[in-house]
């Protein structure tokens, strides 16, 4: 019993480090504020880019969003950030 209560405990921090997807073309602005690398100008620029057509990709939204390269794409992936359900490769 106390052997697997030691196993739980210590994949808790696996647990609670892995990332919820969220899909950018449901996202609301709160949920896009909430990732790291995204404040409100950020969010504002991808809100109104997908105003005008959801995203297709990552590559549709880094054409599309300036501000969004490689780099950060792959820092919001990691955070779960999904485009059409698919997670950022480079």
């Amino acid at each position: 019993m106390r052997r697997r209560l030691l196993l739980l405990l210590a994949s808790l921090p696996l647990l609670a480090s892995a990332a919820k997807p969220l899909e950018l073309n449901q996202a609301t602005q709160a949920q896009l504020e909430s990732l790291a690398g995204v404040g409100p100008d950020l969010a504002e620029r991808l809100l109104k880019a997908r105003d005008a057509r959801p995203f297709e990709s990552w590559a549709d939204l880094r054409r599309r969003v300036t501000g969004v390269g490689p780099k950060l794409a792959a820092k919001l992936s990691d955070q779960g950030l999904r485009v059409q359900g698919q997670p950022y490769k480079p």
